[in-house]
């Protein structure tokens, strides 16, 4: 048995069935680069082969009775890999109003805790999306946050994928083997030993954070920065308020060669900065149309990975995050840019100064279960001022073509769970020469959005 973090655990006691705690994609595979006899069974058989590529496949979750521990993963013993594989054809015409209606609707849903906590939908019939030939596929993909973050999820992905249409062999032998569910006595026991552990570490805990506090006020880059937006500084939005349980998603494609471009005619820049400014720009322009641009600016939350190149370290959460102002409320796109980059800078200074994402691993689970629930049902999350007005996630992704079972992968749409008062999030990912912004909210909030009513600019 493995336990979650606090902050993995977080995710299950926030998940309602209006807020699925899930992350995702759209994968679109166009059919004119799928080999020949590339079809459902041979998706099946990949993923089959690859299932000792990742512990997020095989793992379920055991929650401890009364929330006297956080939860545990254990390694299912009753595993069935074809209830994580469904099939799926795209409504007619087969567009990308239809696929995305897919996506979303299958987001909406929340996944069974009794087996792993993923799945992966195998969709056939796209036929009228712009760019892509008739007939061409798609994989929905769906992971519970508690199980990976943004990066970890991509690795998890990345074990089923090749650099080339040739598929690889894994090498070495699948010793994976099937735990025992353990008893409610049996989780309750490891639940005291693991606090016994915790309490010897938390000295180590409070010295690091002493050191780390006093780092705050000797670290001479930050008495030179103004500081970052304070959380609940942001102004109230449409974005923020209680959520539908229909979800919406689309998504759009912009030329990563353009953003390069512009990142270097503003020194200084960074690709994130562009990013940043894009959606800044594209929240500016919907919130006009709407008549309901605050005069101050908006506030977005960035997740910062703090995850190590270690082998085998593919799942659970290991992020921190940064608060940055999206200068909403200027009209001239490269004065919003240059503001957006000392924004982000100061920002990152700061966010590296306290181990705050620590924090709550010494909260007792009890009291975070209590918390989050209450704050869940009690639906408050569209009734105070929110934290930050909407969650931009920008995940890194290869720039060379990748292939799942010989088919290569044209365009990937990513989605990570919303909540009420925080009713938009934009994950960006980059593929290739495509930079792709996925846009997740509700029919409350963004009802059924599309190329036309959606412009990211």
């Amino acid at each position: 048995m493995q336990v979650l973090t606090a902050l993995d655990a977080t995710f299950i006691y926030l998940e309602s069935e209006h807020s699925p705690m899930a992350i995702g994609a759209v994968y679109i595979i166009d059919a004119k680069d799928a080999p020949e006899g590339f079809s459902y069974k041979s998706w099946h058989q990949l993923v089959a082969s690859r299932l000792r590529g990742s512990k997020v496949f095989r793992e379920r979750l055991i929650e401890v009775p009364w929330a006297m521990s956080f939860p545990y993963w254990i390694r299912d013993p009753d595993f069935n890999l074809k209830s994580h594989l469904p099939r799926k054809t795209l409504a007619k015409p087969g567009g990308m109003d239809e696929l995305m209606q897919l996506a979303a609707e299958n987001w909406s849903e929340v996944l069974d805790r009794s087996r792993p906590l993923w799945e992966m939908v195998f969709v056939e019939g796209l036929d009228t999306i712009e760019g892509v030939s008739k007939g061409s596929f798609a994989l929905i993909t769906k992971v519970h946050h508690a199980a990976v973050d943004g990066k970890a999820g991509g690795e998890m992905m990345s074990c089923l994928m090749d650099l080339s249409p040739e598929i690889r062999q894994l090498k070495g032998k699948d010793n994976w083997q099937a735990e025992e569910i353990p008893s409610s006595w049996g989780v309750i026991t490891e639940a005291w030993s693991g606090a016994a552990r915790k309490a010897l570490s938390l000295p180590g805990f409070v010295g690091k954070t002493v050191l780390s506090a006093a780092r705050v006020y000797t670290d001479k880059r930050l008495s030179q920065l103004n500081p970052p937006p304070r959380i609940l500084s942001a102004p109230k939005t449409i974005f923020n308020q209680q959520l539908s349980s229909a979800k919406t998603f689309w998504g759009r494609n912009f030329d990563f060669r353009r953003i390069k471009a512009i990142r270097k005619a503003v020194p200084g820049t960074t690709i994130n900065d562009v990013v940043l400014a894009i959606c800044a720009g594209g929240l500016r322009h919907y919130l006009l149309e709407k008549d309901q641009l605050p005069e101050k600016q908006l506030v977005a939350m960035a997740p910062i990975s703090v995850r190590k190149d270690t082998p085998g370290d593919d799942s659970g959460n290991q992020v921190s995050a940064m608060l940055v102002g999206l200068e909403t409320h200027i009209s001239n796109p490269l004065k919003r840019l240059l503001n957006i980059h000392a924004n982000t800078r100061r920002s990152k200074v700061h966010a590296s100064a306290m181990p705050a994402s620590e924090l709550t691993d010494f909260v007792p689970s009890e009291t975070l279960a209590a918390a989050a629930r209450v704050y869940t049902r009690t639906r408050l999350g569209g009734r105070h001022r929110p934290f930050f007005n909407v969650t931009i996630t920008n995940v890194p992704g290869p720039p060379v073509p990748f292939y799942l079972a010989g088919a290569k992968i044209d365009t990937v749409y990513g989605m990570a769970p919303i909540l009420d008062g925080l009713g938009l999030l934009l994950v960006v990912l980059s593929y290739q020469d495509k930079i792709s912004i996925g846009i997740s909210s509700c029919e409350q909030i963004i009802p059924s959005p599309t190329r036309n009513s959606w412009q990211i600019a």
